[in-house]
């Protein structure tokens, strides 16, 4: 009896979560974690961004870091200083010429030990030359493409928008998903930007004349302001602070009242930030985002513990956006939308119109077929699938499923597999009634002897369903998801409240509930 009251409880419980789905108007008064299924972008409308990582710069940036790290290597005065010349990096090949031929084994020697097995080392006499190995180069197009959704979800979740599809597509694209959002350019603005921050100081040796005049000392760069790009700012090429150092940042306001952006940087990001500002009191330092200057302020004193914050004649829209930037983290490499789609509210609207009624008039022959051939107990087998369908809306609403279009379709095709379910074991008991078995065993022994084919035949659609979702995307993954649950669902309805429910209407007793030359059960 305990078992019969667990699987009715279930089942309750899976019908309530669908209640908020089917009348919203009903959401109030069920707890906050039991919400309406969410609706995917061809149904809610919305927009659709597909980005492409722009792995040509990332790699142009690691070949950079590469040439800098080889430098080091070779200087590096405790193992013992090799003297070279003609170091260069030409297309991602770092490349230089050892002074003496004795020292070629052990340049080599060292960069192996430094940069293992992520680099090809070649020399040719004295001359060596590095590049990173096709594997390694591989290992960092699926990391970028990795920590570029990850970035790119928490700038969107940020912006509040709800139930966004974040996914990678084709090796180097994400595809993004917003419905809902009508327009996408404020969010393609600020998913688009790199938002790489970097702290220099600025290089007060270099005179108006060579400024005007463009020529940039030997480790200067000039940046333009972000504000004013008419104007730069003579910035010593070396990092001092990095972006990557920032925990957390915010909007806020100065003592004018002026939007200001605050910083908070981690424990080795504050001790570098309190030397900086120590060391170089009377002195200004550029905060460079994107190789754009946002500010050049003065140290006026050191400033410890980490705390900073960043003007710039910001609005407060901008302020927030740059902190969400920040907050987030920089990207990898930079992101280029190359496609963009737009789908109205109401267009959604007759996609759901459309998908509903094909819905219900599939319901509604099901219901019929499974009435007229089994009598009572098809009017059994449609009110399991009627739950069947309330538990598979209400099981995808409370893990945050997305439906989509062809979730609509796997949820109409789980149904046409859950009649499948219910018809075995119907024959399986009317093949025992045909043989003499009394009724209410031939009931317990139709449900045994057809539970392991129903098992079989639902198992095997999970399987093909679990393949679609990891192989497939976008829809693909929205019809796999719909199915997998069904299954599930499809097996608990269909094996194990269906039985309790003929257990109940038979109350116990051999009802007449067939013959063995008809094919209705009565």
């Amino acid at each position: 009896m305990l078992k019969k009251l667990a699987i009715i409880f279930v089942a309750v419980f899976g019908v309530l979560l669908a209640v908020p789905t089917f009348w919203p108007g009903a959401a109030p008064y069920f707890p906050k974690w039991i919400k309406p299924v969410p609706l995917g972008l061809d149904l809610k409308g919305g927009a659709q961004l597909l980005l492409e990582v722009d792995t040509s710069a990332m790699f142009k940036d690691k070949s950079n870091q590469l040439y800098d790290e080889v430098r080091s290597a070779l200087i590096d005065r405790n193992k013992g200083v090799i003297r070279y010349s003609d170091l260069r990096n030409s297309d991602g090949v770092i490349s230089f010429s050892v002074r003496e031929s004795d020292d070629v084994s052990r340049a080599k020697g060292r960069l192996r030990g430094m940069l293992g097995n992520t680099v090809d080392i070649e020399s040719s006499g004295d001359v060596i030359k590095l590049s990173y190995s096709d594997k390694q180069k591989e290992e960092m197009v699926q990391d970028a493409l990795a920590r570029s959704i990850e970035i790119v979800r928490r700038r969107i979740d940020a912006l509040g928008t709800k139930e966004p599809s974040i996914q990678s597509q084709g090796g180097k694209y994400i595809l993004v998903q917003l419905p809902g959002v009508d327009n996408p350019e404020h969010i393609k603005e600020l998913i688009g930007q790199t938002a790489k921050m970097t702290f220099h100081l600025v290089n007060e040796n270099v005179s108006p004349e060579q400024l005007a005049a463009g020529r940039a000392p030997s480790g200067t760069d000039f940046l333009p302001y972000m504000e004013m790009p008419w104007q730069t700012v003579p910035v010593y090429s070396r990092v001092e602070v990095s972006g990557e150092s920032l925990k957390d940042s915010q909007a806020d306001f100065d003592q004018n009242n002026m939007p200001v952006v605050t910083t908070v940087f981690d424990a080795a990001g504050a001790r570098k930030f309190a030397k900086l500002t120590t060391e170089h009191v009377n002195e200004r330092f550029a905060i460079v985002l994107d190789g754009k200057v946002l500010s050049a302020p003065n140290i006026r004193e050191p400033i410890p513990g980490g705390r900073g914050q960043i003007s710039g004649g910001f609005t407060l829209q901008g302020a927030k956006d740059l902190a969400v930037l920040l907050r987030s983290g920089a990207l990898p490499a930079p992101l280029t939308v190359i496609e963009e789609r737009t789908v109205g509210a109401g267009l959604g609207a007759d996609t759901i119109a459309s998908g509903t009624l094909g819905a219900a008039v599939g319901l509604l022959f099901i219901v019929l077929y499974m009435l007229m051939i089994y009598g009572a107990f098809g009017i059994i087998a449609d009110v399991v699938l009627l739950v069947n369908l309330m538990m598979i809306v209400g099981m995808s609403a409370l893990f945050g499923a997305t439906m989509t279009l062809p979730g609509i379709a796997g949820i109409v095709l789980t149904l046409g597999m859950a009649v499948d379910a219910n018809i075995l074991p119907f024959e399986r008991i009317r093949d025992e009634i045909r043989a003499g078995t009394p009724t209410l065993r031939a009931v317990d022994l139709g449900f045994h002897r057809s539970n392991k084919a129903v098992l079989d035949g639902e198992l095997t659609n999970l399987i093909c369903a679990l393949i679609l979702f990891q192989f497939g995307a976008g829809p693909i993954r929205g019809f796999a998801v719909t199915l997998s649950i069904g299954v599930m669902t499809t097996l608990f309805t269909c094996i194990l409240l269906s039985k309790v429910l003929i257990d109940w209407y038979m109350g116990g007793k051999n009802k007449k509930i067939g013959y063995a030359n008809r094919k209705v059960f009565m």
